[in-house]
């Protein structure tokens, strides 16, 4: 049997992925930091296995890895997904210095921790049998493409595409594939949560009060009318699978809009589009 570790498994984009995988035959060893969590994904399906996981702390990533290790009985894992991430939205130049560590804490070194924790269960122990794994780093169209008030988040997903061909170059020794899913809009409740947040905003009473209103109400709305997390679970689920798979994959709305067309546009050009959007003209 096939098996992948997912983190941040607990809503979203992570469920999604740990209940497409489980369908398809595969033992899921599923990241959650709730007990109410982890009974609502074997509920689910029985094939999933959930695991304390909070990838900021090394206590249970070592437990994690553990677990795996004495269940896969000298075989590879398959794939790893790194989801967990964190997303608040601040202007940076008044953001706290500890809340935008934060962001890096979750969304890149907790990622980083994670692969090389498991690395040797991939395939980087070549005492080990079975094919080599996959890594599979879930980032954000934010990860090229930033967006006012979401600095820190960008940041770590810029970061993040970096780190996944770095691996990617790196582990070719060992047949170890490193991937990138950088979806767009989707329906997940990071973006509720972030949207809650807002309401009680201290930025309020400052020249970003407004435009920062703008943005998240246009963000919120953004993530009601965007994909399915189910479209981004096939995706991940490609690029653990495929024979070729890409390097990168951008599951996106709108693709051409929304994607394709922002790339091409000149920095300045995109610069006053958003500035104009948002209110963030100068007067």
């Amino acid at each position: 049997m096939q098996s992948v570790l997912i983190s941040g498994a607990s809503t979203g984009i992570g469920r999604s992925t740990a209940e497409y995988f489980a369908a398809k035959g595969w033992r899921v060893y599923a990241g959650v930091r709730k007990q109410e969590d982890a009974r609502a994904l074997v509920e689910a399906n029985a094939d999933i296995v959930p695991v304390t996981l909070d990838v900021t702390k090394k206590e249970t990533l070592d437990a994690a890895i553990g677990l795996i290790d004495s269940q896969l009985d000298g075989g590879t894992l398959s794939g790893v997904v790194n989801n967990a991430g964190i997303a608040n939205m601040a202007p940076i130049a008044l953001q706290s210095l500890e809340d935008f560590k934060a962001h890096f804490e979750v969304n890149c070194f907790g990622a980083l921790a994670l692969t090389q924790a498991v690395l040797p269960l991939l395939g980087m122990d070549e005492a080990r049998t079975g094919k080599p794994g996959r890594i599979v780093n879930i980032t954000s169209m934010g990860g090229e493409l930033t967006a006012p008030f979401l600095g820190a988040y960008c940041a770590t997903k810029h970061a993040m595409e970096s780190l996944t061909d770095s691996f990617r170059r790196e582990l070719m020794m060992f047949g170890i594939d490193a991937i990138t899913v950088g979806p767009g809009s989707v329906k997940t409740p990071i973006w509720d949560k972030a949207g809650e947040a807002n309401k009680e905003t201290p930025y309020a009473d400052t020249p970003w009060g407004e435009p920062l209103k703008a943005f998240a109400d246009d963000f919120i709305k953004g993530g009601d009318d965007g994909l399915e997390p189910e479209v981004v679970a096939e995706t991940v689920f490609e690029a653990l699978t495929a024979r070729e798979p890409k390097a990168r994959y951008a599951p996106v709305p709108n693709k051409l809009t929304s994607w394709t067309l922002p790339r091409l546009l000149p920095r300045r050009m995109l610069d006053k589009i958003m500035a104009k959007r948002y209110g963030l003209l100068k007067d």
